[in-house]
């Protein structure tokens, strides 16, 4: 799409950051309303109505079902847009493509040979100064000046509609009645769950962030719903969806066991089965994911999956950050787990598919407004050797003291590091080949250990390059 002229990607990113962060302010936070970005988009040719979308909201969980998602549409041969939150290294990880085949039936088989999985490839930096450049041109039109994640979101939108993407898989940001995504009209609402988190935004009561989170279910559309609680689901009930598919009702998890290297899953829906399907990532939660993925794509596509579609997409799936072994020896673990459900969640993975006769060491930052003892907790680092407490590279950070404070407090020795990469070379030196580096509390943290990681020479392994 760049034509060589223009904003450099440097040029393109001063312009971004200097733009309102929402995700990073502690307070100020502007009144909820889409009229800006309805605005912003209209002057766009509304790009957001060029495809269908599949919107996803939840407290835990979306960024792995949305690449799920986006496998099984690709694997079905559709060329697919993801816009996902936050990135772990980089901004360009947020607006990714992902090239959809449908290769020709291997001779005399009578059908298509195995190929590898279609990888997300992020935008190029040309292509994400180009389309910044182009939204920058209609700010002046508007009466106020735009947040980053506005901005971000319309450049998402629109490079999809310039590359003539056959679909977008479309992760809210937070909530989602007011999320700057929700100018977009999903075919697919996918909930993955409610759980507290965003209080000081969303509210103390579930029943509330419920309702926010109800926000992005439109008229017409199909509900794919992954919250359990009878009390929560009948607020997704009442939201006004065509449909509603629920998880352990019309679709869900009939087996999942830990397999070599991951799971071994088999799903069932209204329509038919998925048995013995391999996920390469770890955690039994990812179970659930995959049942919400092959739901939300049976959604779209109005029918089953073929059952090759589904083992070859996730089969070459690839979760950055969310429970990913970046090293063996020591074996060293990056998980983004940042409230207690999600942290909840690591810790019953580490204890199912990663106990060993070595200690464990952990690396730990985390936002304000955690309560670090409870997240320590949940994090089930009560009997660890050792807490290396860090900073987040956030201004929300708590301070790496407050952690170390509330690790002593439950008898857990704890050191304080200035930086994530001071923590995680901190923690590497403390540990020996049989312990467990576990890395966790902030997609932050674990966005800046994962730069740290693939820096280093020796036995840390370098990671996936479709971010």
């Amino acid at each position: 799409m760049s034509t060589g002229t223009g904003w450099s990607y440097a040029e393109a990113l001063a312009w971004l950051e200097a733009h309102v962060n929402l995700e990073a302010v502690v307070a100020g936070r502007p009144e909820p309303s889409l009229d800006r970005m309805r605005r912003l988009c209209a002057l766009m040719g509304d790009p957001q109505a060029a495809f269908p979308v599949v919107h996803l909201t939840g407290t835990n969980g979306k960024g792995s079902t949305a690449r799920m998602i986006t496998a099984l549409l690709a694997g079905r041969g559709l060329t697919v847009g993801t816009y996902t939150s936050p990135d772990l290294e980089g901004v360009n990880e947020r607006i990714a493509l992902t090239q959809g085949h449908i290769d020709a039936p291997a001779a005399g088989s009578g059908r298509a040979g195995p190929v590898p999985a279609p990888s997300m490839e992020p935008i190029a930096d040309d292509d994400l100064a180009a389309v910044l450049e182009a939204v920058a041109a209609l700010e002046g039109l508007l009466d106020s000046q735009l947040t980053r994640f506005e901005i971000l979101t319309a450049a998402a939108f629109r490079w999809f509609a310039d590359v003539a993407v056959d679909a977008a898989v479309v992760e809210v940001g937070l909530g989602g009645l007011y999320d700057a995504t929700n100018v977009a009209d999903g075919q697919v609402a996918v909930v993955t769950n409610v759980s507290l988190d965003h209080t000081d935004v969303l509210g103390p009561e579930l029943a509330g962030i419920a309702a926010e989170k109800a926000g992005i279910v439109k008229p017409g559309s199909v509900l794919v719903l992954g919250e359990t609680s009878d009390a929560l689901a009948a607020v997704f009930r009442r939201a006004g969806a065509g449909r509603t598919v629920e998880i352990d009702r019309h679709f869900g998890v009939r087996a999942d066991r830990a397999a070599v290297g991951g799971r071994l899953v088999s799903l069932r829906t209204s329509t038919g089965e998925y048995d013995d399907v391999y996920l390469p990532v770890h955690g039994a939660h990812q179970a659930t994911n995959a049942a919400l993925a092959v739901a939300a794509a049976e959604a779209f596509f109005g029918g089953p999956l073929p059952d090759d579609v589904v083992s070859e997409a996730f089969g070459g799936l690839r979760l950055p950050g969310r429970m990913e072994v970046m090293g063996r020896h020591p074996l060293v673990l990056l998980d983004g787990a940042h409230n207690v459900a999600g942290a909840k969640a690591a810790a019953a993975t580490v204890a199912e598919e990663f106990a060993g006769d070595g200690g464990l060491i952990a690396v730990v930052g985390m936002l304000q407004g955690r309560d670090a003892a409870e997240m320590l907790v949940a994090l089930g680092l009560e009997t660890a050797r050792l807490i290396v407490a860090c900073p987040a590279p956030s201004p929300r950070s708590q301070p790496a003291a407050a952690i170390a404070a509330a690790a002593r407090s439950l008898g857990v020795a704890a050191v304080e590091a200035a930086s994530v990469p001071g923590a995680v070379e901190a923690a590497l030196a403390e540990a020996g080949e049989d312990d467990r580096v576990l890395i966790t509390g902030s997609l932050y943290v674990v966005g800046a250990a994962r730069t740290v990681l693939r820096s280093r020479d020796g036995d840390v392994r370098s990671a996936p390059a479709d971010l």
